[in-house]
Parts: structure tokens; C-alpha cells; sequence
């Protein structure tokens, strides 16, 4: 018979193998919020979305257009998706509808084409 020096396998492998117990799931730590709590969302409401008029002055390369408001500050938009899906196609001179968000006044999306 072999003794343990000459084994491939250590003696301790053999003996861990008797002794594993299965995997327990992990206890649920306590929450440190009261359960009437309400959740808090992180994620920004689709409200908060200012949506007004322009022209568009410039169209620039991919997709992008330099859009003047009713108030003669310029913007720089870029178009929805849902019109992008439709191939809307626009060019200078369009009036369009614009969503913006309150935290970067100088960006836009384009929503729609008004003619």
C-alpha cells in the first residue's frame, strides 16, 4: 500500500472532503430603514423635461443640428429615437419641438417635425 508521501492527492484533501458541509444561504442583514418608509426613487422622473419650439440654422454631421429658440439663444440637438426609427428627415429652415433637460440648458432632443 501506498503511504502518504507517495499519494498525488494531499492527505488533508481527502479528509476536507468528509467534513464540507453544504452552503447556507446568508442571513438577510437588517434594513436601517423603519418599514413604513417610502421607497426613494434615484431615477429622474420623465416630467422634468422642458419642452419648447426653435428653428433649425445649421444641420451638422451625424445627426446633429444647431437649433435657434424663440428667445435667440442656440442650441445643439440631436434627434429622438423614435424619429431616427422613421427616417424624419429634417433640413434648415424646419420649425421642430424640443425636450430639454433643466440640468444642461445648451443641449436638446428634437421630438418632433412641425413643418
Amino acid at each position: 500500500m501506498l503511504s502518504a508521501l507517495h499519494r498525488r492527492v494531499p492527505v488533508w484533501s481527502a479528509s476536507l472532503k468528509a467534513v464540507r458541509k453544504p452552503l447556507e444561504p446568508p442571513l438577510a442583514a437588517p434594513s436601517a430603514l423603519p418599514p413604513t418608509a417610502p421607497a426613494v426613487s434615484l431615477v429622474m422622473a420623465v416630467d422634468n423635461t422642458i419642452e419648447t419650439e426653435g428653428k433649425i440654422t445649421s444641420v451638422l454631421a451625424g445627426t446633429m443640428f444647431r437649433v435657434e429658440l424663440g428667445n435667440k439663444h442656440s442650441v445643439l440637438a440631436h434627434i429622438s429615437g423614435k424619429m431616427r426609427k422613421r427616417f424624419i428627415r429634417l433640413t434648415n429652415g424646419d420649425r421642430v419641438k424640443l425636450e430639454m433637460s433643466p440640468y444642461d440648458l445648451s443641449k436638446a432632443r428634437i421630438v418632433y417635425r412641425l413643418g
